[in-house]
């Protein structure tokens, strides 16, 4: 489902004036996991690989609740699945390459055949494994961003349309629908976004200044896009807040990560209904 101007204009209403819903005490929080080390960089701002492999495991066997990692993703993938790694290819903020190196050297473990595996971003189109994908890891860093206020896990999916384009309008505001085509709906088992050097700040289309990243050194995991990309928001606001001295509004404001809540149903954009599990708590993690 698609929003129209006027229903857009509604909800950006109804969103940026009303006060949040009361939370039932009954109602399950919605997971995400936060790992942190920081000892992930070494000289010349390399990844330590060693690093980054138990930082992987340790996100994803707390999201299921497990010890080991093959145990986790067990309850996520059978061996005979086809599975599609959605990666980004962005230049100056692209998806680690240790990071797709390790998410498949998991899946080869856990006895998935390396034809069914494929890492794609761009080419998800073209490509015979995403497009008869079982199973779908959703991976990519986080960044501000010229259409959708932040280049998010939902918006990581806006590859999977021919005119990717035609999805900018209303502040990119329809990127949750995405989800819900048929190729691609309840296929993904992990959301993961990357927070190493996330992007706090920028202006214009391809806006990149390495003054505006930080050694966050960090990733967030979660079974849903929406409550990973809210706290991901989150820890962004805080930055910019401490950066510059007080609070500086988004351009555009990032409304597809509610928008996706509210109409799409992809998890909960209130931190008061996400239980935040982290590791090696530094100062500056804002949630």
């Amino acid at each position: 489902m698609k929003i129209d101007r006027r229903k857009f204009l509604e909800l950006t209403l109804f969103l940026g004036f009303s006060k949040s819903f009361a939370f039932s005490k009954d109602k399950e929080k919605e997971r995400v996991v936060l790992v942190r080390d920081s000892e992930l960089f070494y000289k010349e701002n390399k990844i330590a690989k060693d690093v980054l492999e138990k930082m992987l495991e340790k996100g994803i066997c707390l999201l299921e609740g497990e010890n080991e990692i093959e145990i986790a993703l067990k309850k996520y993938f059978k061996k005979d699945e086809i599975i599609g790694i959605k990666s980004n290819e962005w230049g100056p903020l692209s998806t680690p390459k240790e990071v797709e190196d390790i998410l498949l050297n998991f899946l080869l473990k856990i006895g998935v055949k390396e034809e069914n595996i494929e890492i794609a971003d761009r080419k998800v189109l073209k490509s015979k494994v995403f497009q008869n994908c079982t199973s779908l890891i959703n991976v990519r860093p986080l960044r501000t961003h010229h259409w959708a206020g932040v280049g998010s896990l939902i918006k990581n999916y806006i590859m999977f349309v021919k005119k990717p384009w035609e999805y900018h309008s209303n502040f990119c505001s329809n990127l949750g629908s995405i989800w819900h085509f048929p190729k691609i709906k309840g296929k993904t088992k992990l959301n993961i976004l990357i927070m190493f050097t996330p992007l706090f700040y920028g202006l214009g289309a391809h806006h990149f200044d390495e003054k505006y990243t930080w050694k966050y050194c960090g990733i967030l995991f979660g079974k849903k896009p929406v409550p990973v990309d809210s706290v991901g928001l989150k820890i962004l606001k805080e930055k910019r807040k401490k950066y510059f001295g007080k609070e500086i509004p988004f351009q555009p404001p990032p409304i597809h990560i509610s928008i996706a809540d509210k109409i799409y149903n992809l998890g909960t954009s209130n931190l008061n209904e996400i239980e935040i599990i982290k590791t090696n708590k530094m100062p500056d993690d804002f949630v």
